[in-house]
C-alpha cells in the first residue's frame, strides 16, 4: 500500500489534502515540515504532501527551508484545497477570554478576530490535538478554538461561527521518488545554493528567463541561516525537459552565478493556477500563421484550442458550439464577412475576440450581428508571427459596452506575457493605424516607385545615404521583402485612417509647390508650427531613440 507523509493531527487540513490526493493510501503524520521531509528522505513514506502557499497567509518559509535539504525525491504534483475554518467553543454563548489555534490559522482569520474579538487574547499552539483534548475534558468554557469544523466536532466542541476566513485556499506540494514527464502545461521549481554577492545577480538571472519568454510564477529570496548568504527560490513556467528552460538554467548557473551545481531543480509538475479561469476552450476562425502563433501560446496557458478554416476537419459552425470564446483572425478584408456569417451563431455567455488591423467596420458588424449577451472586443497585435515573444510589443485593445469578464481574461493573458497595451476607441484606433501602418506603407511604396521611375540603381542608394535617410530606405526594403497581400490589405482597409493618407498627399503637394517656388521662409514657418504641435518632450524622446538607432546602424555598417 502507498504511504504518504503529511502534517498532523488526523483530520487536519493537511491530512485532508493527503487523503484527497490518494484516498486509498496509508497516511503517516508528523509534527513539523522538517520532520516530514526527513522521514520522506529516509524512505519511511512513498509520497509526501506539505503546504507551500496560502492565499491569506502567503508562502510557508518552513517548507522551503526543508526543501533545500531534500534528497532522493522530486516535487511532482500539487493539490489546492479550499480552507474552511470555524470558531468552536464548549458552549454557544460563553464569554471568551482566550482563542487558541495553529499559528497559520490564526493569521488567516486575523480580520475576523480583529472585527469580532478585538480585546481577547490569542495563543498559537504547536500541538492543537493536545490543547483541544484539554479544553474538552476540562470543560473550559472561556476558550475558543480556530480549526476545521471536523476537528472541532471530533472533540465535542460546538460551532460558534463558520467560515471565519473566506476566500481561503492552500496549495500543497506532492513529493515523489520519480520525476514527472511533461504534460504540456507545466512549471519547474528550483532553489539555489547560498550565493556570493554580485552586482546585478537577480536582474541578470531574471533576464535569462525574460528573453526566452519564460514567465516567472513565483520568486522569493531567503538568507541561509548558517552563512547569511542569499538564496533564490524560483518557480517558472515550462518543464525542465523544455529546451528553453534548460538553456536558461544552464546560462544562469554557468555564466550568471558562475558556480556549477549552484541550482537545485526541485521538480517539474503540472502547473497549478490559484486564479479562477472562466475560459476553458477557445476556437479560432482562421488558420494562418498569426492564428497558430496565438493558439500555441494560449495552449501553453492551459486553454483547449480548436482551429477551424477552409481545410480543417472541424467547421466553424461545429466549433462555436464547443467553446467559451471565438477568435476571428483572418485577412482584414475578410473580417467583416466572417463576423456577418458566424456572429449570429454565438450564444449569450460566449465571447468574440476580433483580431484585426481595423476596428470601426468589424466592431459595428459584430454589435449588429451578435446577440446582446455575447461579449465583444477587438485586439490588434502590432507584431508578426516571426516574433519569439510578445514581451514589450504593442497591442491595441478596443473594448465595447459588451466587453465583460471573458474579454478581461483574454486581456490579462496579453498583459501577463509582457504586451504593452493601449486602449482605444474604434475611431482613435483606425486613425492611429493610419499613422503607424497606412502612411508608412504608402510612403514606402511611393518611394520604390520613384526610384523605378527615375532609374536609380538600388546598389547606389546605400553609398549616398545618411544614417537618418537610411530609416526610410530600410522601411521600404522591409515592406517589399514580405507578403504584398498584407500591405494591400492595410492600405485598402476602411475607417478614419484613410484621412491620414489623404491629408498627407495634400500637404506633400503644398510642400512641393513651396519648394519649387523657393519659399524657404514659409517652409521654415511650417516646420516651427509642426514643432510646437509635436511638443519639446516628444521631440527629445524621439531624438534619443534616433541616436540609439544611429549608433546601432553605425556599428552594423562599419566595414
Amino acid at each position: 500500500m502507498t504511504t504518504i507523509a503529511t502534517l498532523g493531527p488526523e483530520n487536519s487540513l493537511d491530512w485532508q489534502a493527503a487523503r484527497r490526493f490518494k484516498p486509498e493510501a496509508e497516511l503517516i503524520t508528523f509534527p513539523s515540515p522538517s520532520a516530514l521531509i526527513n522521514a520522506f528522505a529516509q524512505g519511511r513514506a512513498d509520497l509526501a504532501v506539505i503546504p507551500v502557499y496560502n492565499t491569506r497567509d502567503g508562502e510557508s518559509r518552513e517548507f522551503f527551508r526543508a526543501m533545500a535539504m531534500l534528497r532522493g525525491g522530486y516535487w511532482i504534483d500539487n493539490m489546492v484545497l479550499p480552507i474552511h475554518l470555524s470558531l468552536g467553543t464548549i458552549e454557544h454563548d460563553s464569554r471568551l477570554e482566550l482563542i487558541v489555534g495553529e499559528t497559520h490559522h490564526l493569521k488567516q482569520c486575523s480580520e475576523f478576530l480583529a472585527d469580532n474579538f478585538p480585546d481577547i487574547s490569542t495563543m498559537a499552539t504547536n500541538n492543537l490535538e493536545q490543547d483541544l483534548a484539554a479544553i474538552s475534558s476540562g470543560k473550559l468554557t472561556d476558550r475558543g478554538v480556530i480549526a476545521p469544523e471536523g476537528v472541532l466536532k471530533a472533540h465535542g466542541l460546538k460551532i460558534r461561527e463558520r467560515e471565519v476566513a473566506p476566500y481561503n485556499r492552500t496549495r500543497y506540494a506532492v513529493l515523489g521518488r520519480t520525476p514527472t514527464p511533461p504534460s504540456g502545461y507545466d512549471a519547474t521549481a528550483l532553489i539555489t545554493a547560498p550565493l556570493q554577492d554580485r552586482v546585478g545577480l537577480l536582474f541578470d538571472t531574471l533576464g535569462e528567463f525574460s528573453r526566452r519568454g519564460i514567465n516567472i510564477l513565483d520568486m522569493r529570496t531567503e538568507n541561509d541561516l548558517k552563512t547569511q548568504r542569499m538564496q533564490f527560490y524560483i518557480e517558472a513556467e515550462g518543464h525542465i525537459d523544455d529546451q528553453n528552460v534548460k538553456q536558461a538554467l544552464e546560462r544562469i548557473e554557468n555564466h550568471i552565478i558562475q558556480e556549477p551545481g549552484a541550482i537545485k531543480v526541485l521538480g517539474s509538475f503540472p502547473r497549478v493556477d490559484m486564479r479562477t479561469k472562466l475560459i476553458g476552450r477557445i476556437g479560432f476562425i482562421g488558420t494562418g500563421d498569426m492564428s497558430l502563433w496565438f493558439a500555441d501560446r494560449l495552449e501553453n496557458e492551459g486553454y483547449r484550442i480548436i482551429m477551424t478554416g477552409r481545410s480543417t476537419e472541424v467547421t466553424p459552425e461545429q466549433m462555436i458550439n464547443q467553446v467559451d470564446m471565438v477568435i476571428i483572425c483572418v485577412p482584414i478584408s475578410a473580417t467583416p464577412g466572417a463576423i456577418e456569417k458566424y456572429g449570429p451563431l454565438l450564444k449569450d455567455g460566449q465571447a468574440l475576440i476580433v483580431m484585426a488591423g481595423e476596428a470601426e467596420a468589424p466592431l459595428e458588424t459584430a454589435m449588429r450581428r451578435c446577440s446582446p449577451g455575447v461579449e465583444l472586443m477587438l485586439a490588434h497585435n502590432l507584431w508578426g508571427p516571426q516574433a519569439a515573444t510578445m514581451k514589450d510589443k504593442n497591442v491595441t485593445v478596443v473594448r465595447t459596452p459588451r466587453s465583460g469578464v471573458l474579454c478581461s481574461e483574454f486581456e490579462s493573458f496579453l498583459y501577463k506575457h509582457g504586451s504593452i497595451i493601449s486602449r482605444d476607441t474604434p475611431v482613435k484606433h483606425d486613425k492611429l493605424m493610419g499613422v503607424s501602418q497606412k502612411l508608412p506603407t504608402a510612403i514606402s511604396m511611393a518611394m520604390a516607385m520613384a526610384l523605378r521611375d527615375n532609374e536609380i540603381a538600388p546598389d547606389d542608394i546605400g553609398a549616398h545615404s545618411t544614417l537618418t535617410s537610411l530609416y526610410g530606405i530600410l522601411a521600404m526594403s522591409r515592406l517589399h521583402a514580405q507578403n504584398p497581400r498584407t500591405y494591400g490589405e492595410i492600405l485598402s482597409s476602411k475607417g478614419a485612417g484613410r484621412a491620414i493618407i489623404s491629408d498627407f498627399v495634400k500637404n506633400l503637394i503644398t510642400i512641393q509647390e513651396l519648394a519649387e517656388e523657393g519659399e524657404i521662409s514659409r517652409l521654415c514657418e511650417i516646420i516651427e508650427q509642426n514643432r510646437q504641435f509635436l511638443t519639446e518632450d516628444f521631440l527629445k524622446d524621439r531624438m534619443k531613440q534616433s541616436l540609439a538607432v544611429d549608433n546601432t546602424l553605425g556599428r552594423i555598417l562599419k566595414p
